[in-house]
C-alpha cells in the first residue's frame, strides 16, 4: 500500500536544495547530521521565512512577505559571525512571528492582533489557530501562459521559485516546510525541461500533474496526521506510527520500533505547529536515524541508503513491504490466551497497548491504517471491562471475535463503496457525493464540498480495480473525510460532524458512514448572483465550465437539502441546456440574463431550473412567458409536471 507513505522518509529529498549550496558524500550514514541540517536552514532563510509568513498570514502580499524575508535575512548576517548575541539565541519561530507583529498596519490589515498581545507558547498556539484549511477567499492560482511563465522564469529564476513557494504555500497551510520544499523542487525540475521545449503547453499537460498530485496527497496526509495530534495528543500520533512501521518493517523489533516512534513523534509539535526550523532539524534528524538503523529495520533499507540523497527517499516510499517473518506465528497467544494480561495491561498500559498493535499489525499487512487503529481502540475498550470481571481470561479470550466483526463492518463500507462506483460510474457518483456530503456538512464552502466529493471519487476510481482493495480504499477515504476535521480543535462544522471528529479518531470513518443530513441546517437566503450566468461561459474551457456546473449543483443542494440524486442529475441537463441554447442565441449576454430570476428574496434560481409552484408564488407572468420562449416546449413540461402531477 503506497497511499500512506512513512512520511519521516519524505525528506531525503532535501538533498536536492543541499547539492546546490555545498557538497555532500553519497551516503546518509558519512553526513554530519547536525551541521548539514544548519548549513542548509542558513542558506535558504529566505524560502523558510516565505513559507512560514504565508502559512501563517495567507491574505499577505508577495511584497509584504519579502518585507520580512528582508528582516530575517538581515538577522542571519549578523547572527552568522556571532551567535552569542541575545537576539540570535531566541527560538527562530519567536523571532519571526514578533517581526510580523511588528510591522505597521499588519495584524490590523490581516485581523491577527488578538495573536500579538500574547506570547510564547499563547502565540504560537493563536498564530495556528489563525490558519485556515479552506482558502476560498484566495484568487485562484495563478496559471497563465506557459510561454510567458518560461520567460520570466529564466529571467528570474531565483525569485520566480519563490513567488512559486509564496503561491503553494499559502493555499496549504498546514503543508510541512521541507515537503514544500520538495514539490518546489519537482516544479523546479519540470520549468528546466519544459522551458526548452518546441511544445512548453503539452510539456507542462504532462510533467505538472505527478507534481500537483504529490502535494496534494502529502498535504492531505500532513493535515490529517497533524489533526490527529492537536486533538488526541501523542498517544494517537503513536499509535498511527506504530501501525505504519510494523506493517512496512514486519521484521523490526518492538523495542527499536519503540525508539522510532518516540523521534518521530517529538518532531511532529514543530512540524504542525508551523515552525519551519524545528521542523527541518527534526525531521533531518529521523532521516538520518533511520539509515543509521537499518540493519535493525530491514534489509531493503541498505540499497536505499547506500545512494545519493537525492535518490534515497523515492527509493524508501516506494519499497514494498517486507514479508513476514517465516517464524512468525498467526497470531499472538499472549495477548488474548494469557492469564495474566489485566496484569500486565496495569504494568505499564501504554506499552502493553503498543506492544499489541506492533503484533497485530505486522500479521496483517492486508489491513488499512484505520482499520489497525480501530482493533487496537476495541481491544483497549475489551480489556477495560473483561478486567473488572471474575473471570478476565473467559471474557477476553473471545476478542479475535470481537475483531473480525470490526473488519467485517469496515469491509462492508467499502464493497458497498466500490459497486456504487461500478454501477453509477464517475459521473453520476460524483452527483451521489454532492448530495451525501454537502446533506452532512452544509456549512463547508461550496469549494471545499465539490472539491472532496471529486476526491473520493477519484480514490474509488484508483482503488476499487486493485487487489489490495480494502486498504487502498479504506485509507484513502478515510484520508479525505479527515478533511471535514480539519487540524484545529476549534474547528467546527455542526453537532453531528463535530462528534465525528472528537469522539474516536479511529472509528470516525465509521460515524460519517452512519451521518444522514444535518437537522439543525437552515437553507440561506438565496442570493441575487448566485446562479447568474454570463456570456464569458461560452468561451470557457471544458475545465472551467465543468468547476462551474459543479458548484452549480453543490449550491442547489444547499438551496434544497431534500433533494434526491435523481433530481440532482435533472438540474445538471438543465444547467447544461440553458448554456447550450445561449451560447448559440445572437445574444448571449442577454439571454443569460432573462434566465436569471431578478426579484431577491423570492427565488434567484434560472427560470429555466424553477418549478412551476416558485413561478406561480411569484405571480411574474411577463418573466414566466420569457421563460417560456427561451425553453423548449418539452423540457419545461417534463419539468412542471413533477410538481402538478398531471
Amino acid at each position: 500500500m503506497k497511499q500512506l507513505k512513512l512520511t519521516v522518509f519524505f525528506y531525503c529529498f532535501l538533498g536536492f536544495f543541499f547539492t546546490e549550496s555545498l557538497t555532500l558524500p553519497t551516503k546518509l550514514p558519512d553526513v554530519d547530521n547536525f551541521h548539514v541540517t544548519q548549513k542548509f536552514i542558513d542558506d535558504n532563510v529566505g524560502s523558510l521565512t516565505v513559507i512560514a509568513v504565508a502559512q501563517y498570514v495567507q491574505e499577505a502580499t508577495f511584497e509584504e512577505v519579502e518585507v520580512l524575508v528582508k528582516e530575517m535575512l538581515q538577522l542571519r548576517d549578523k547572527c552568522l559571525p556571532d551567535e552569542t548575541l541575545p537576539e540570535c539565541a531566541r527560538l527562530a519561530n519567536d523571532v519571526l512571528q514578533e517581526s510580523i507583529c511588528a510591522v505597521e498596519g499588519l495584524p490590523q490589515k490581516y485581523n491577527f492582533s488578538h495573536c500579538c498581545i500574547r506570547r510564547d507558547l499563547e502565540r504560537r498556539s493563536c498564530f495556528l489557530s489563525n490558519k485556515k484549511a479552506d482558502v476560498g477567499f484566495l484568487p485562484p492560482f495563478p496559471i497563465g501562459d506557459p510561454e510567458k511563465k518560461c520567460q520570466d522564469y529564466q529571467q528570474k529564476k531565483d525569485l520566480y521559485l519563490k513567488k512559486y513557494i509564496y503561491e503553494v504555500a499559502r493555499r496549504n497551510p498546514f503543508l510541512f516546510a521541507p515537503t514544500l520544499l520538495i514539490v518546489a523542487a519537482r516544479f523546479e525540475e519540470v520549468a528546466n525541461t519544459c522551458c526548452t521545449q518546441q511544445d512548453i503547453a503539452r510539456c507542462f499537460q504532462t510533467r505538472a500533474p505527478p507534481v500537483i498530485h504529490y502535494l496534494k496527497e502529502n498535504s492531505a496526509y500532513e493535515k490529517i496526521v497533524c489533526g490527529a495530534f492537536m486533538r488526541f495528543g501523542p498517544k494517537t500520533l503513536n499509535s498511527i506510527n506504530i501501525a505504519e512501521l510494523s506493517q512496512k518493517f514486519p521484521r523490526i523489533a518492538f523495542k527499536e520500533l519503540t525508539y522510532l516512534v518516540g523521534e518521530i513523534s517529538s518532531q511532529y509539535g514543530g512540524c504542525c505547529e508551523g515552525d519551519v526550523v524545528r521542523c527541518m532539524r527534526g525531521m533531518s534528524k529521523i532521516v538520518n536515524d533511520v539509515c543509521t538503523k537499518q540493519n535493525s529495520i530491514s534489509s531493503k533499507l541498505k540499497e536505499c541508503c547506500e545512494k545519493t540523497i537525492l535518490e534515497c527517499a523515492a527509493c524508501i516510499i516506494y519499497l514494498d513491504k517486507d514479508e513476514k517473518p517465516k517464524d512468525l506465528s498467526p497470531r499472538e497467544a499472549k495477548f488474548t490466551d494469557s492469564k495474566d494480561v489485566c496484569q500486565h495491561q496495569d504494568a505499564d498500559q501504554d506499552n502493553f497497548m503498543n506492544e499489541f498493535l506492533y503484533e497485530y499489525s505486522r500479521r496483517h499487512q492486508d489491513l488499512s491504517i484505520p482499520e489497525l487503529l480501530r482493533i487496537g481502540e476495541n481491544y483497549e475498550n475489551l480489556l477495560a471491562d473483561c478486567c473488572k470481571t471474575e473471570n478476565p481470561p473467559d471474557c477476553y479470550r473471545h476478542a479475535e471475535e470481537k475483531f473480525n466483526k470490526t473488519t467485517e463492518k469496515s469491509l462492508k463500507i467499502v464493497r458497498q463503496e466500490c459497486e456504487r462506483f461500478q454501477n453509477l460510474g464517475k459521473d453520476d457518483l460524483k452527483y451521489h457525493y454532492f448530495v451525501k456530503l454537502t446533506k452532512m456538512a452544509p456549512q463547508l464552502s461550496t469549494e471545499e464540498l465539490t472539491s472532496l466529493s471529486k476526491e473520493i471519487v477519484a480514490a474509488l476510481g484508483m482503488c476499487c480495480a486493485k487487489r489490495e482493495q480494502f486498504a487502498c480504499v479504506d485509507n484513502l477515504v478515510d484520508l479525505l473525510l479527515g478533511e471535514f476535521c480539519g487540524v484545529n480543535r476549534n474547528r467546527t462544522i455542526n453537532p453531528a460532524v463535530d462528534q465525528c471528529c472528537k469522539s474516536s479518531f479511529a472509528f470516525r470513518r465509521h460515524c460519517f458512514e452512519g451521518l444522514k443530513a444535518d437537522k439543525t441546517y437552515v437553507p440561506p437566503s438565496t442570493s441575487q448572483d448566485l446562479f447568474a450566468l454570463h456570456e464569458d461561459l461560452c468561451q470557457a474551457q471544458n475545465g472551467v465550465l465543468q468547476r462551474k456546473k459543479d458548484r452549480y449543483l453543490v449550491n442547489i443542494v444547499k438551496l434544497k437539502p431534500h433533494i434526491t440524486e435523481e433530481g440532482l442529475r435533472s438540474f445538471h441537463t438543465d444547467f447544461t441546456n440553458v448554456i447550450e441554447q445561449c451560447c448559440k442565441a445572437e445574444g448571449p449576454e442577454a439571454c443569460f440574463k432573462e434566465e436569471h430570476l431578478a426579484p431577491q428574496g423570492v427565488d434567484s434560481r434560472p427560470a429555466a431550473f424553477a418549478s412551476l409552484g416558485m413561478l406561480i408564488e411569484m405571480q411574474n407572468l411577463r418573466l414566466f412567458s420569457r421563460v417560456l420562449r427561451q425553453v423548449k416546449a418539452e423540457e419545461m413540461r417534463r419539468h412542471f409536471t413533477k410538481d402538478i402531477k398531471l
